[in-house]
C-alpha cells in the first residue's frame, strides 16, 4: 500500500483507489484537512471466522479519533504491513483478525516496527490469528483455545490505575463472549481484568482467568482485550473508554505499568496476608512418638486423624531441614510473607521449636506473627505475660514480624478471646503490641487493637464482616477477617455433627475471597487470614495433599480444583492464594 493511499482514511474504496495516486492531505475522522496528533492503523483481515461486530470496532475507532485528536485508518489490505508505511503510524490495532493474514515479508515488519518502538493493541480474536508465527504468540500475549455462549460474567479490575481501566469500579459485569486461552499468560504480562469463574458457565482457566493485559514489547507496547465479540460492546461508554486508554497507551500517549506480575503473588511476599500455621505434629523418628496424627483413634502412618493426607506424609513440626524448610517454601509459593504460629504456653512443645521454625522462615522470608491458644488457665494477665515473654525470647529474630503500617509492632491473635469478659489488662501492651480478639462483636473487644474471625466455615456468608470493617476502620483498629478453603472434620472426631463445608473444586475458597475483597460484605479489611496452611484435622489447608493417598482410608484429594489434575492439583490451593494475594494488593 502506498504512502498516499495510507493517508485515506474513511473514504470508500473504489474512491480510494481511484485517487490514491494524488492525494496526500491527511484526512482526520470529521473528513477535515488538518493534522492529527498521532496515528493509527486498525486491520481487520480474517482468514478463519469472521465476526459481524468488525464493521461497529471500526466506527467506534473513528469515532473516538474524532473526538480525540488521532486519525484511523482501517484495512484489510495486508500489504499495509511495510517497513516504509508502518513508520507513518503510532499504532496498530488487530481488530479481531482470524488464522494467517500476514506473509512472512509482513511478519517481519510488524516485529520490526513492534520492536523499535511501535504499539500494538489486539482486540478480541485477535487471540486467534498467527498460530504457525511464535513471535505474534509474544506479541498477543495467549492464543485462544474455546469459548462457550455469550453469557453474562463479572470481570475483575485488577488495576485501576491504567488508562485503559482507571474509569471502572471494582467489578464490571457485562456480556459477551469469553474466550479461554492455551495457556495463562499472567507470568509475562501485566493483568489489568480477569473473569470471576464462578459468575459464569463454561471458563476453563482453572479459576485464573486473565482477559485483558499488557506488556512491553522489545521497545514497544502491546495490549490485549479478549472483549469485544459483540457489536453492542462497541456502543459501550465504559468499552470505547477502555479502547481508547489501549489505544493512547499503545501509541505511546498515555503511560501505564505494564510489568509482568510474575505470576500473581509477590517477590517479597505479602505483609498483610497471615496463614494460621500449626506445629503441633510429631513421629517417631524425630519426636520419638506419633504426636497430633492419631487424633481420632487412627494409627499412623498410613492411617491418619485428617480428612487429606499430607503430601509430605505424616511429618514431624520439628524436622526443620525437611518438612518445616519445605513449608516455608510453600508458604513463599503461594504469595503471603506471614505465618501466625500456633502457641500454646511457654516451654511447651510448640513454644521449644518456635526458634526453628523462626529460622526457617527467615531462610524464606517469612515472618512469624503468633497466635495464642486457649491453653488451660489462661487469663488476662497471663496473656499479658505471654505477650512480654515472646516479645522478650524471640523479638529480635529476623523473622519476627512487625507491621510496618501499624508503628512496627507485632501481631497476636486471642483465640477464644469471649472465654475471658474482662481484657482490661491488656492496655499493658497494646502501645507496643497489637493484639486481635476472634468476634466480630464489636461490644466484646474493648482494650483489644482489633478483629479476626478464623472460622473455616463463616465466611461463606461473612456474618457481620462488614459491620466489624467499617467499625474498625473508624476506631482506628486492625480488621483481618479469615478465608478458607473447606472445613471437614470427620476422620479426626468421629461421629461428630459438626457442619462441613465442601471445597467445591475451589470453589469454596474463591467465595470466602470474594467476600473478604467486596467492600460490601467484607468491611475493607486491613489484613486478611487464612484457615490454614496445615490444620490438618479440621480439611482447611492449604499445604498440599498428596493426590495418591494410601488406599483404603478414604482420603479426599484435591483433584479437580480450579481445573487441575493429579501431582499438579497438589499445590492448586497454594497456586490460588497467591492470585488472591496479587488481588488483596491491587485493591
Amino acid at each position: 500500500m502506498s504512502r498516499a493511499l495510507r493517508r485515506l482514511r474513511h473514504a470508500p474504496a473504489a474512491l480510494a483507489l481511484a485517487l490514491a495516486a494524488v492525494l496526500t492531505v491527511p484526512i482526520t475522522a470529521t473528513g477535515s484537512a488538518k493534522a492529527a496528533s498521532f496515528d493509527v492503523l486498525v486491520f481487520s483481515k480474517t482468514a478463519g471466522f469472521r465476526h459481524d461486530s468488525i464493521p461497529a470496532g471500526i466506527e467506534a475507532l473513528r469515532g473516538l479519533g474524532q473526538e480525540q485528536g488521532f486519525t484511523v485508518t482501517a484495512t484489510e489490505d495486508a500489504t499495509a504491513f511495510s517497513p516504509d508505511n508502518l513508520s507513518g503510524y503510532e499504532a496498530v490495532v488487530f481488530l479481531s483478525t482470524t488464522g494467517d493474514v500476514l506473509d512472512s515479508a509482513q511478519q517481519d515488519a510488524l516485529q520490526t516496527y513492534v520492536d523499535s518502538g511501535g504499539g500494538y493493541v489486539g482486540v478480541h480474536a485477535a487471540a486467534d490469528t498467527e498460530y504457525d508465527w511464535p513471535y505474534y504468540g509474544q506479541l498477543v500475549g495467549a492464543w485462544f483455545k474455546s469459548h462457550p455462549a455469550i453469557q453474562q460474567a463479572t470481570v475483575v479490575n485488577e488495576d485501576r490505575t491504567h488508562p485503559a481501566t482507571s474509569h471502572l469500579r471494582a467489578t464490571w459485569t457485562r456480556t459477551d463472549e469469553w474466550y479461554n486461552y492455551r495457556t495463562n499468560p499472567r507470568s509475562d504480562v501485566h493483568v489489568l481484568q480477569s473473569l470471576d469463574e464462578s459468575t459464569y458457565r463454561g471458563g476453563e482457566m482453572a479459576g485464573d482467568h486473565p482477559i485483558t493485559w499488557c506488556h512491553a514489547q522489545g521497545q514497544g507496547r502491546s495490549f490485549y482485550t479478549g472483549l469485544g465479540h459483540t457489536a453492542e460492546s462497541y456502543a459501550d461508554p465504559d468499552f470505547r473508554t477502555l479502547l481508547l486508554g489501549a489505544v493512547r497507551y499503545a501509541a505511546g500517549q498515555a503511560p501505564g505499568d505494564c510489568a509482568p506480575d510474575a505470576g500473581g503473588g509477590t517477590a517479597e511476599g505479602s505483609q498483610n496476608v497471615h496463614l494460621f500455621y500449626y506445629p503441633w505434629y510429631g513421629n517417631p523418628a524425630v519426636n520419638g512418638s506419633w504426636r497430633h496424627w492419631p487424633q481420632g483413634g487412627h494409627t499412623p502412618p498410613d492411617d491418619v486423624g485428617t480428612d487429606f493426607y499430607p503430601a509430605l506424609g505424616p511429618y514431624d513440626s520439628g524436622d526443620m531441614e525437611g518438612a518445616v524448610a519445605q513449608h516455608m517454601k510453600w508458604v513463599k509459593e503461594s504469595g503471603t510473607g506471614v505465618i501466625v504460629y500456633s502457641w500454646w504456653g511457654r516451654d511447651g512443645y510448640e513454644d521449644r521449636l518456635a526458634k526453628g521454625v523462626l529460622d526457617a522462615a527467615a531462610d524464606e522470608g517469612i515472618k512469624v506473627a503468633w497466635h495464642l491458644e486457649p491453653y488451660a488457665g489462661r487469663t488476662a494477665a497471663s496473656t499479658v505475660s505471654d505477650i512480654q515473654y515472646i516479645n522478650d525470647t524471640y523479638g529480635s529474630h529476623p523473622a519476627f514480624y512487625r507491621s510496618a503500617e501499624h508503628g512496627d509492632r507485632p501481631a497476636f491473635y486471642v483465640f477464644e478471646s469471649l472465654r475471658i469478659t474482662d481484657w482490661a489488662a491488656l492496655d499493658e501492651v497494646t502501645d507496643s503490641s497489637i493484639v486481635l480478639a476472634q468476634t466480630t462483636d464489636t461490644t466484646k473487644i474493648a482494650h483489644f487493637s482489633g478483629m479476626y474471625t478464623y472460622d473455616g466455615i463463616a465466611g461463606a456468608t461473612a456474618p457481620g464482616w462488614k459491620q466489624a470493617g467499617d467499625y474498625a476502620r473508624a476506631h482506628d483498629l486492625i480488621w483481618a477477617p479469615s478465608v478458607a478453603p473447606g472445613y471437614i472434620d470427620d476422620r479426626a472426631v468421629p461421629g461428630n455433627t459438626t457442619p462441613t463445608l465442601d471445597r467445591a473444586d475451589g470453589a469454596a475458597y474463591d467465595k470466602q475471597w470474594n467476600n473478604a475483597l467486596d467492600p460490601a460484605v467484607g468491611g475493607s479489611p486491613a489484613w486478611v487470614s487464612v484457615t490454614s496452611f496445615n490444620e490438618w484435622h479440621e480439611g482447611s489447608s492449604i499445604e498440599p495433599a498428596d493426590s495418591s493417598p494410601p488406599a483404603g482410608h478414604g482420603y479426599l484429594t484435591f483433584e479437580g480444583a480450579y481445573g487441575k489434575t493429579g501431582e499438579a492439583a497438589e499445590t492448586a490451593y497454594l497456586d490460588r492464594t497467591a492470585y488472591w494475594v496479587n488481588r488483596f494488593a491491587r485493591r
